[in-house]
C-alpha cells in the first residue's frame, strides 16, 4: 500500500473509531440513564412562564432586529481585535481605513435610531 492511500486509511480508523465510541457511550446512556415518564415533561417551557393558549404564537419583528444589530456589532469587534494588534504596521493606510468602517457602522446604528428601531414599547 502506497504511502498516499496509508494516510487516507489512517484517517478512516479513525473516523470509525469515533463513530464506535459515540455510538458506544451512547449506548451505554440510555442504558443508566433514569427514565420517569410523566406528562409535565411534555409540556412547553419558556421562561419560567406556565404556557397558556396554542403551541404557535407569532414573535414580535424587534427582537429579530435586536439579534440583527448585535451580529453586526459583534462582527464589528471580530475586525477591531486584530486590526488593534497590528496597527503600527498598517500605519494611517490602517487607521484611515478603520475609521471609514468604523462611520459606516455608526451610520447604520444612527438610522436605526432615528428609524425608531431600539425603542422598546
Amino acid at each position: 500500500m502506497s504511502a498516499y492511500f496509508q494516510d487516507y486509511v489512517t484517517v478512516a480508523a479513525f473516523v470509525g473509531l469515533g463513530i464506535v465510541l459515540v455510538l458506544a457511550l451512547l449506548g451505554v446512556a440510555s442504558v443508566f440513564r433514569p427514565t420517569h415518564p410523566h406528562p409535565t415533561k411534555l409540556l412547553t417551557y419558556e421562561c419560567g412562564v406556565d404556557p397558556v393558549g396554542s403551541d404557535w404564537s407569532q414573535s414580535q419583528i424587534r427582537y429579530y432586529i435586536f439579534g440583527l444589530l448585535f451580529v453586526i456589532f459583534d462582527v464589528e469587534a471580530v475586525f477591531i481585535f486584530p486590526w488593534a494588534i497590528i496597527l503600527e504596521r498598517l500605519g494611517v493606510f490602517g487607521l484611515v481605513e478603520m475609521a471609514i468602517f468604523i462611520v459606516v457602522l455608526l451610520l447604520g446604528l444612527i438610522y436605526a435610531i432615528r428609524k425608531g428601531v431600539l425603542k422598546w414599547e
